[in-house]
């Protein structure tokens, strides 16, 4: 309603200015003594006309605009968007999520340098007027009108801040400058320069998400903004005036761009014609920081949707918190190099498949042109990025990665088969390959292949059960899917732990005898007869080295004779959630199991017996402090002391001289057991040493794919 009585206002003042015209063009001369004066005198009534109805307009436009102008009392409740900060078991910022990045900065945080920069481009009588330059308005008014439409504006600091905050900044008509005009006035007369200048850099946008001066030095340069130096300061105060002048999108465009906030600084006397002529010379200077969310990506995942559960997308999104998690940087950067070592490792064993998207067969863009999303991770040794390439020789071929070049000769394609490149690829073709080594400009790469098979691995604190490192997938870009906290795979004889738990606690010991010999018996009202991964069998041998050969039979017929009722019961009582089949198959881990619950059922091993529930928040609190939650994770008395330690000493010969004998790399005390499902659909290794328990599965998303025997 009030929106309609403002365009009827406007209406009946357009009317009345028409009207008012009309009688003046026709009104009747006037009458005087001396005749010659009667051309003056309409001249004068005239003017006086106009001059009436001018004051009269602008009065009326005044209120008319002033009507519909935003209380800018909510700026004093005022507080933008902020980010929720995720931070890991360190204190280090590791992620964050956010709708618009941004970081918020008191004035005292703002450095000269940067303050100078942004007056000197933006605003240069920002300290003396109160909210309108009518020099500069003028001499825009004039510009406008002489090009006959709105090339730009004389907007103050204040001005932008009013625009940005309160009205539609796609709207360029009169209407809207006036209203800014009106709202710059009432923000002088409420708030200090220090204040309106703060406000100001906390909201301006500066390309790729980042909003303010302090998320942009974080993104640009990887310091905080008190850090920025001369350059720096000019580059940034360069994008307020628009995403067109980002260094990452137009960097020529952007150098010109700081180098004229440069050049006004140096003429309002902010810096001296020296600094001016050096700093001229100096690059962009860029260290981009790209949100560190993809350190982690299903850590993080898991994060934001509890957190929006929790507290809700706006709290999460907008209002931002801050979150203190498990998170273990050093361990993740491991986990997420051993995985994928492995998973290409697969690859290489199982040779070249080829079939490669094609930059130009595919219309993907030029050879000169082309940047792929991989080029946005860092670039060092021992990344697996995507690269392109330009040219294939006789005995090599020319590979761009990002910035880089790099030569791919015969011996770092060996592993296909192939002698000559031109075998396995062809100009434009996108293939993965691994950073060897990075000089300059160049890298030195190893061809690869995407990995068939998935992967996921979960890394616990025994003592706390906090949560060190997670992957959920090879990558989260292409399946958000995580197989670390979502998937039911088989765990193959992995399950056996449970098996051999319950009979410890039924009074067996590691040197007890079992009988490894060919058996029937009867399961669920059929015929059973397990058979050993080898096909052969061993007679008789201690229960310690039935579970260090991960042999079948013994497995079974321990589990028929403690019961594969009190078997299932067992391994609930280690946090296992998931319906399991009270069948004896069960013991060789014929039923799906989540990576997380297994990995955290391991943990009462080394942990003597208790088991702590996984988690991955040690607390939350809102963006100013106050302390929303706190992690007390329940304790689970699950074995003795006794039974945990005897476990451990059978599954330390697990790594010593049985199927998890690779482990014994490590150099260090370690337990654990392997898990390997009928056809290779399914392998697990699940191990601990007294800190730490970690697991790893390895398979295809399709249960029916075979992972081979290689």
């Amino acid at each position: 309603m009030r929106n309609l009585l403002v365009v009827s206002n406007l209406q009946n003042l357009d009317y009345a200015l028409e009207l008012n015209f009309h009688l003046m063009l026709t009104l009747p001369p006037i009458t005087l003594r001396l005749r010659g004066w009667k051309l003056i005198d309409r001249v004068a009534l005239a003017f006086l006309l106009l001059c009436s109805i001018a004051l009269g307009a602008g009065c009326g436009l005044l209120f008319v605009y002033a009507s519909d102008l935003p209380e800018i009392r909510a700026l004093e409740t005022y507080r933008p968007d902020v980010v929720t900060e995720v931070y890991a078991d360190d204190g280090q910022l590791a992620g964050s999520f956010a709708l618009q990045r941004r970081i918020l900065m008191t004035h005292e945080q703002c450095p000269k340098v940067l303050y100078s920069a942004v007056t000197a481009i933006e605003d240069q009588h920002f300290e003396e007027h109160w909210g309108i330059d009518f020099p500069r308005m003028a001499s825009a008014a004039f510009r406008n009108l002489v090009k006959r439409r709105i090339t730009g504006g004389a907007s103050t600091i204040t001005m932008q801040l009013a625009g940005n905050l309160f009205l539609d900044r796609s709207d360029r008509s009169f209407r809207r400058k006036m209203q800014e005009i009106l709202l710059a006035l009432q923000i002088e007369r409420r708030y200090t320069k220090p204040q309106i200048f703060t406000m100001y850099a906390n909201q301006v946008y500066l390309a790729h998400g980042n909003y303010g001066f302090a998320a942009a030095a974080q993104f640009y340069f990887g310091k905080p903004v008190t850090d920025l130096n001369l350059p720096e300061a000019a580059l940034l105060a360069g994008m307020v005036n628009g995403p067109k002048f980002s260094p990452l999108t137009n960097p020529e465009l952007a150098l010109n761009r700081r180098n004229l906030v440069l050049r006004r600084m140096e003429e309002e006397g902010k810096i001296t014609p020296a600094e001016d002529t050096a700093t001229k010379k100096s690059p962009l200077g860029l260290h981009i920081q790209y949100p560190r969310n993809d350190l982690a990506p299903y850590f993080f995942e898991e994060i934001r949707k509890y957190l929006e559960s929790t507290y809700g997308t706006e709290a999460v999104h907008e209002r931002g918190l801050r979150v203190y998690t498990t998170l273990n940087i050093h361990m993740q950067r491991i986990a997420n190099q051993s995985l994928r070592d492995g998973l290409h490792s697969y690859e290489r064993r199982h040779g070249w498949r080829g079939n490669l998207p094609n930059v130009l067969g595919d219309n993907l863009g030029k050879l000169e042109t082309y940047e792929d999303d991989d080029w946005r991770h860092a670039i060092e040794k021992g990344s697996y990025l995507s690269g392109l390439v330009l040219t294939v020789g006789e005995r090599d071929a020319v590979i761009k990665i990002g910035p880089y070049r790099g030569i791919l000769s015969p011996n770092d394609f060996a592993w296909t088969g192939r002698k000559k490149p031109a075998e396995l690829l062809k100009v434009g073709d996108l293939a993965q390959f691994s950073i060897q080594e990075v000089r300059d400009n160049t890298v030195r790469v190893q061809l690869e292949q995407q990995p068939g098979p998935q992967g996921a691995l979960l890394a616990i604190d025994n003592s706390t059960g906090e949560i060190k490192a997670m992957i959920g997938g090879y990558s989260f870009e292409d399946s958000k899917f995580n197989r670390a906290t979502q998937a039911f795979r088989q765990v193959g004889s992995s399950f056996k732990v449970y098996v051999y738990a319950d009979a410890l606690e039924r009074g067996s010991t590691p040197f007890d005898t079992i009988v490894d010999l060919p058996f029937t018996t009867i399961s669920g009202g059929q015929s059973y007869s397990p058979r050993n991964y080898d096909e052969k069998f061993e007679g008789t041998i201690t229960l310690r080295r039935a579970l260090a050969g991960s042999r079948n039979v013994p497995a079974v017929k321990l589990a028929e004779k403690v019961g594969i009722n009190t078997v299932v019961d067992m391994a609930k009582r280690f946090g296992i959630t998931t319906p399991l089949p009270p069948y004896l198959p069960l013991a060789l881990g014929a039923a799906d199991m989540k990576l997380l619950e297994h990995v955290s059922a391991f943990t009462v091993f080394p942990n003597d017996g208790i088991r702590i529930d996984p988690h991955m928040i040690r607390r939350v609190t809102s963006y100013e402090g106050a302390l929303l939650e706190e992690a007390h994770p329940e304790v689970h008395d699950v074995l003795t002391p006794e039974v945990a330690r005897t476990m451990t000493a059978m599954l330390e010969e697990v790594i010593q001289f049985g199927t998890g004998i690779q482990a014994k790399a490590l150099g260090r005390p370690a337990a654990g057991k392997t898990g390997t499902t009928q056809d290779y659909t399914d392998a697990w290794f699940v191990g601990y040493t007294p800190q730490l328990t970690a697991g790893v599965w390895v398979g295809f998303d399709d249960k029916q794919i075979s992972l081979g025997k290689k």
